[in-house]
């Protein structure tokens, strides 16, 4: 089974019990032939910092609830990478933001376990710099937010080893 959906066993399409393993990321029903492909989601987040202080959220929910993320999330159906940024940053912070405001930085790969399904990802990094720190509401997904100086973000308390990844090439690569 391709990796995450070791569950799946009924065929969307016909209803048999009949999907198999196609390939590492495709499964195909034995009795009529339907092919799933478990394509990979996208995700953004923002790297938004003030001085030399960097926001990170504490996550609300699974997976990883309690944990330091960015803020952020999935790019939904006839978003592009901006316009869902912008959108979740809205859900998420109440903070308004400009799409030209935002700066892209880099992107990196995650596995993101929900409700016993691995989605793999391809996470796109926004940044911005602001000179004073805006105000924020926590609603959504996140619990609260921190401002932490860059070089002391613990890293014990980071959600995903792509947020790690992101905070050693922001420190690498500041600007």
């Amino acid at each position: 089974m391709p990796q995450g959906l070791t569950g799946f066993r009924f065929c969307p399409a016909c209803g048999a019990q009949t999907l198999m393993a196609d390939s590492s990321k495709s499964m195909r029903c034995r009795a009529c032939g339907f092919r799933y492909f478990h394509n990979v989601a996208v995700a953004v987040s923002l790297l938004l910092q003030v001085g030399g202080d960097l926001l990170l959220t504490r996550r609300a929910h699974a997976p990883a609830q309690g944990l330091l993320d960015f803020p952020g999330g999935f790019v939904d159906p006839d978003e592009n990478l901006e316009q869902a940024l912008i959108r979740e940053l809205r859900e998420e912070l109440d903070l308004d933001l400009d799409a030209g405001a935002l700066s892209y930085r880099f992107s990196g790969y995650n596995r993101y376990l929900f409700a016993d399904v691995t989605y793999l990802t391809a996470d796109a990094f926004f940044g911005l710099e602001l000179p004073e720190r805006p105000a924020l509401r926590c609603a959504d997904d996140v619990a609260a937010v921190e401002w932490h100086p860059l070089a002391a973000v613990p890293r014990a308390e980071l959600a995903f080893p792509i947020v790690a990844e992101a905070v050693l090439r922001l420190r690498e690569f500041p600007r």
